[in-house]
């Protein structure tokens, strides 16, 4: 499945109609151009998707903010995850075993390491699963083959 196939199918009960991947970091975040160019940003490791321009002059102010840029760049965790888990092979990136917004720190026994596919449409699946609720609600989360 083409990577605009799986973020469509994944993500697009947030209102997202992917048309191209234009960005993307070694933690999975992506910036998304959608069929009406607007631009979204992906974050696996918050469970969120959402729109973070309506135009190219509005993301292109965005992509001008320093702290924009030192959120998306990741440094810090990225060298983290570089020394304790290697380079990454093509197609593959760094991810939080448990995602942030269930509780997961980002810290190196957190880290892992899995193919771009697969880290957006577990992290769509669990987002949609999570959606609506309240922040603190407890869940059980199953694991089946």
């Amino acid at each position: 499945m083409e990577l605009i196939e799986e973020i469509e199918k994944a993500w697009g009960w947030v209102g997202l109609k992917p048309a191209v991947v234009i960005g993307d970091n070694d933690f999975g975040n992506l910036i998304i151009k959608d069929a009406a160019d607007s631009y979204w940003r992906l974050c696996p490791e918050d469970l969120c998707c959402s729109r973070v321009a309506n135009d190219r002059a509005e993301f292109d102010a965005l992509a001008q903010s320093q702290e924009f840029l030192h959120d998306w760049y990741m440094e810090a965790l990225v060298n983290q995850a570089r020394d304790r888990l290697g380079l990454l092979r093509p197609g593959f990136k760094y991810c939080l075993k448990i995602p942030a917004v269930l509780g997961g720190k980002y810290e190196g026994s957190n880290l892992a390491i899995i193919s771009l596919h697969e880290l957006v449409a577990v992290s769509g699946h669990l987002a949609e699963e999570i959606d609506g609720l309240p922040d603190g609600a407890q869940i059980r989360l199953s694991v089946t083959e």
